[in-house]
């Protein structure tokens, strides 16, 4: 602090002790006692007696409940002359606990307040009859809440700075549904759109209306994907009928503008003339607290967007009024920098991990891959689109042939079944389409949803390097697919086995084996002839919650260790068994149901002369938070870090767990475990009885190896230099007992 500084806080501080003083000697002349009676509270320590007194103002307000130091402390009423009420809580002179405020307009808040502010849970209903339920930050709905407006108009969701803000669903009164993410109180981001005659819209939205890749569906089956603008010129897209007679062929996208949206306008928010926290109270003996605390009021500047705003001693400065839908701004400042926006920490050891990063580089125009992606997104939105009778589950033994392929050719110009493109021509090739088609199926996948993930106008991202096998993965905007490109007995071994996956994946719905919803080929003309094949798996990792440890283990140990240095190692890093410092402890019904699993699966792989798979396993860590050293997880989702909005919290811990199962979104506890110096190759380490409440997802990946005569020959030169225990490579028995042992020896029930 410079001198300077420290001479005006010097002065102001003498001025503040100066106003004390005087006040204690008016104290009796402003304020007139008319009944005093005494009150016990064990609450109240620190304090002089408590009681009940009724206190006239000299202004004319009136007062009356518990009291000490001349102030109301305990439960009292507040009437001020312009018709205002606070009945509930005090502490030091404030509203602080539960109360009741009500406005002359009758409009009413029922809630908690801090420091004279609406702050935590409450329902405010406004003078209208409109009526908003939840959390609430210094005056504005800020965390999880719901409006009812007085049209019938309904919003549950997140709020944020007084406005919807966050995933929301708003329903109309006649019908229409808009369920996904909103900004500064309008749609804005990804979301769906219902209409009460049945159709609906899949995609992004900016400032309330369609804005990029999106899909359009309608009741009968059919639909429109494409690029969406207000502007006709940048609107294009493409029309896949149902299949039904009739369709929507002559149908306009912009009607979805002038038509559809039009009864779906949002409900503007009430305006309030005055807040609790702005009825500031001049207590006798406190106007040095209230010198500090006072609001200044002055008109706002045509700049600053018209109304009000305040600013206090400390130079913040916010709006007071809540605009359209509880206000512009408030003087929370940087959410980081307000005491009331950070996490309790409880864990006394923190886990050193950085934060997650999003994975992978963007492909974008002049990287190497950038046509290879366009030439995939074009055969996979053409597959994909093209209309095909309805399948039953049950599917005959043809489609399972592996000379069961469709050839397409995309020159660039287009032809009658393939649209132009800025492509390179090529030719595109699909493996037992009708097979996968029914896995989609099987695996709830929309199509509408699959192609605006895979083919939408974000590109894909490919992740930094090549896997062991030399395999390149690309992953889409969403983070819902993984793209994996393959070798060619790769494709020959998902081929052969693929009657037998369709069947289990059919048969066991917790199955921990990879997804797949689509093989193909694409083939570049002219003189590369260039044949690139890939899988489309579903990605394992995708989740709202960050992963901030991720883990391969095959239940081996020779090479199993990960070469980085600890300080290296990201949220990103794949670690090994070596590198594996936790057991995991399952609830009862999920321990049995996981060790039932794991033994179909493996029976399954084993059959199919399947080795050298393993278990993916991602950690959501729950209680770890950042610190000065080391940046590490956080303990919960933005906007619910504190015990304010803990009702935030639990509401979306049971959304999640809504959509917990055997694998994905479960809740366990990690235990920390350490290796014995004296045994180097410990596959588990000690149990040290330090648990962590963690997220878990697993899966079991890479299960195309074939235990084929390259795999029996590094099994027999390996075990020449190791222990052929140690090695990844052994026969598909030996490898399915190995795995079921070690995972049985990390994974526990919770007792």
């Amino acid at each position: 602090m410079s001198k300077k500084h420290g001479r005006i806080l010097k002065a102001w501080e003498k001025t503040v002790r100066k106003s004390q003083a005087a006040a204690k000697k008016r104290v009796n002349s402003i304020f007139a006692a008319m009944s005093v009676a005494h009150v016990d509270d064990e609450d109240n320590a620190g304090l002089s007696e408590v009681y009940h007194a009724e206190r006239v103002l000299s202004n004319g307000d009136f007062y009356t409940g518990q009291w000490a130091d001349n102030l109301p402390h305990g439960h009292g009423k507040y009437l001020w002359t312009d018709g205002c009420m606070y009945v509930g809580e005090w502490f030091n002179g404030k509203p602080m606990g539960k109360g009741k405020f009500c406005w002359p307009s009758g409009a009413t808040y029922e809630g908690e307040f801090k420091s004279s502010y609406m702050d935590g849970k409450g329902t405010y209903t406004g003078p209208s009859g409109d009526t908003y339920r939840g959390s609430w930050i210094m005056n504005l709905k800020h965390g999880q809440g719901t409006k009812s407006y007085v049209n019938g108009d309904y919003y549950e969701g997140e709020w944020r700075r007084g406005m919807q803000d966050g995933h929301g669903r708003y329903q109309w009164h006649n019908g229409n549904n808009y369920i996904g993410q909103w900004k500064s109180g309008t749609i804005n981001g990804n979301g769906t759109m219902i209409w009460s005659n049945g159709n609906r819209y899949d995609g992004f939205w900016e400032d309330g209306l369609p804005k990029g890749n999106g899909t359009f569906r309608w009741a009968d089956g059919s639909f429109y994907v494409g690029i969406w603008s207000r502007d006709p010129k940048e609107q294009s897209g493409t029309y896949y009928p149902s299949g039904s007679t009739g369709g929507n062929v002559d149908w306009n996208p912009q009607e979805v503008f002038s038509v559809d949206l039009q009864d779906c306008k949002i409900c503007p928010g009430e305006k309030v003339s005055i807040l609790p926290s702005q009825k500031l109270l001049n207590w006798p003996g406190i106007e040095g607290e209230v010198l500090e605390k006072q609001q200044i009021w002055r008109p706002q500047k045509e700049s600053d967007g018209g109304g009000k705003r305040r600013s206090s001693v400390d130079g913040r400065v916010s709006h007071y009024s809540w605009g359209s839908e509880g206000g512009d701004g408030n003087n929370l400042g940087d959410d980081d920098d307000d005491e009331g926006m950070r996490a309790t920490l409880t864990k006394q050891q923190m886990l050193r991990i950085k934060p997650p990063k999003r994975q992978g580089e963007t492909i974008s125009k002049g990287h190497r891959n950038y046509e290879l992606m366009l030439n995939l997104q074009l055969g996979i939105r053409h597959s994909v689109g093209r209309p095909a009778p309805a399948t039953s589950l049950d599917l005959k033994a043809s489609v399972f042939d592996p000379k069961e392929k469709v050839w397409t050719r995309f020159p660039s110009e287009g032809s009658k079944h393939t649209p132009p493109h800025q492509s390179c021509e090529f030719r595109w090739k699909d493996y037992c389409p009708v097979v996968f088609r029914t896995l989609r199926k099987l695996f709830r996948i929309d199509a509408a949803d699959y192609m605006l993930s895979i083919c939408g106008n974000d590109a894909l991202r490919e992740l930094s390097s090549p896997g062991k096998s030399g395999s390149f993965f690309y992953l889409t905007h969403d983070d819902r697919y993984m793209i994996k490109t393959m070798k060619k007995s790769e494709v020959k071994v998902l081929l052969r086995m693929l009657p037998s996956y369709y069947n289990h994946v059919r048969t066991y719905e917790n199955t921990l084996v990879t997804k797949y919803f689509g093989l193909h080929c694409v083939k570049l003309t002219g003189t590369a002839q260039k044949k690139v094949r890939f899988v489309i798996m579903g990605n394992l990792f995708c989740s709202e919650y960050a992963i901030h440890r991720r883990f391969d283990l095959k239940g081996s140990s020779h090479g199993r260790i990960t070469d980085k240095p600890e300080a290296e190692i990201e949220a990103t890093t794949t670690l090994k068994d070596l590198d594996l410092n936790f057991i995991f402890r399952l609830q009862n019904v999920w321990f049995q149901e996981f060790c039932r699993q794991v033994d179909k699966d493996c029976d399954f792989l084993e059959q199919e002369r399947i080795m050298d798979y393993s278990l993916l396993i991602g950690l959501h860590f729950r209680d770890t938070s950042y610190n000065k050293d080391s940046l590490v997880a956080e303990t919960c989702p933005a906007g619910a870090r504190t015990p304010r909005a803990l009702l935030l919290l639990y509401l979306m811990i049971l959304g999640r767990w809504a959509s917990t199962r055997l694998g994905i979104n479960m809740p366990a506890r990690a235990e920390l475990t350490v290796r014995r110096n004296d045994c180097e190759l410990q596959l588990v380490g000690e149990p040290t009885g330090e648990l962590y409440e963690v997220i878990i997802f697993f899966g079991i990946i890479d299960i195309l190896q074939d235990y084929d005569i390259s795999k029996k020959l590094e099994h027999a030169y390996k075990s020449i230099q190791y222990d052929p225990t140690s090695i990844s490579a052994v026969d598909p028995k030996q490898y399915s007992r190995r795995f079921r042992d070690f995972i049985y020896r990390i994974f526990l029930e919770d007792t």
